[in-house]
């Protein structure tokens, strides 16, 4: 990752992000809801200008490595994704509609984590290998940080 030169500024937005349908139920392990959450992720993406490194959808959750502009807020940017990709799932799958039924897809909380803690490589790379079950893996390890990012001005 790259620090951008913004009017007025300089530096760098990226973030980690963890979403989770609500009451945690596995609805991804279906094929087609999982190829409809990542269209509409992407689909969003494009539309507000974000830049997205990574995604992995697994059964009960979704990682997103996301960089945007920063004119919009990490409450906005959430806001957005599961936003948009709720009124996509609800709409095109009426069976998904029966298990949520006062139109909530996604829980109300969030993850989020800076980049600038942990490099962009250790992220990806956590991402990326978050295929197996969360017990056998040690997220300390995983997070643990390796080098700072460095500013240059």
């Amino acid at each position: 990752m790259e620090l951008k030169s913004i009017s007025h500024g300089y530096g760098q937005n990226t973030y980690h992000f963890v979403f989770v349908p609500k009451y945690r139920w596995p609805v991804f392990n279906n094929e087609a809801v999982k190829l409809e959450c990542k269209n509409a992720f992407y689909s969003t993406a494009s539309r507000y200008g974000f830049n997205i490194h990574c995604l992995q959808i697994m059964d009960d959750h979704v990682h997103l490595f996301v960089d945007f502009k920063p004119n919009y807020s990490v409450s906005k940017v959430v806001q957005l994704f599961k936003g948009c990709s709720a009124h996509q799932i609800l709409n095109n799958f009426t069976w998904v509609r029966k298990w949520y039924k006062r139109g909530h897809f996604w829980s109300a909380g969030k993850f989020f984590r800076s980049v600038g803690n942990v490099t962009a490589d250790t992220i990806q790379n956590y991402i990326e290998q978050s295929q197996g079950s969360w017990s056998s893996k040690d997220t300390k390890t995983i997070y643990r940080q390796q080098h700072q990012t460095k500013l240059y001005v």
